[in-house]
């Protein structure tokens, strides 16, 4: 009997130093430049960019432009409100037009989900970014 409460005594004195389970790298990461899983358009180098503060303030570093956008995200929900994008003078209007679309998918989504370095914007239109490491 004795044995059996020195045994117990033991177990309950070592829980607290058992090594745990790394924490889980798959919460949102924010703060951090998303890009879109996206190659750039003709004649140009740029991809979208998305950057999501805790605080909710966001900004889109479109095609051609770039907008500010209040976002809330959730335990796996995520509603992204963009603002008017900043009009370039340089900007084509195919560019424009992707500008648009693209902002329009942002604010139709409603789920996230993040594996590893892909973070997945779910709505009508499934958009997938990658967490920039550089």
């Amino acid at each position: 009997m004795i044995r059996m409460m020195f045994a117990c005594l033991l177990v309950c004195a070592a829980v607290p130093f058992a090594p745990r389970p790394a924490a889980s790298d798959e919460s949102f990461p924010f703060g951090s430049d998303l890009m879109l899983d996206a190659e750039p358009m003709r004649g140009s180098k740029r991809v979208p960019i998305i950057e999501i503060e805790e605080n909710g303030s966001a900004t889109i570093d479109l095609w051609c432009s770039s907008a500010h956008a209040d976002a809330i995200v959730g335990d796996d929900s995520i509603t992204i409100v963009p603002g008017p994008p900043q009009e370039s003078a340089a900007c084509t209007s195919e560019r424009a037009d992707s500008d648009q679309s693209l902002l329009a998918a942002l604010a139709l989504v409603t789920k996230w989900r993040r594996q590893g370095e892909v973070i997945e914007l779910t709505g009508p239109t499934t958009l997938r970014f990658r967490l920039m490491t550089n």
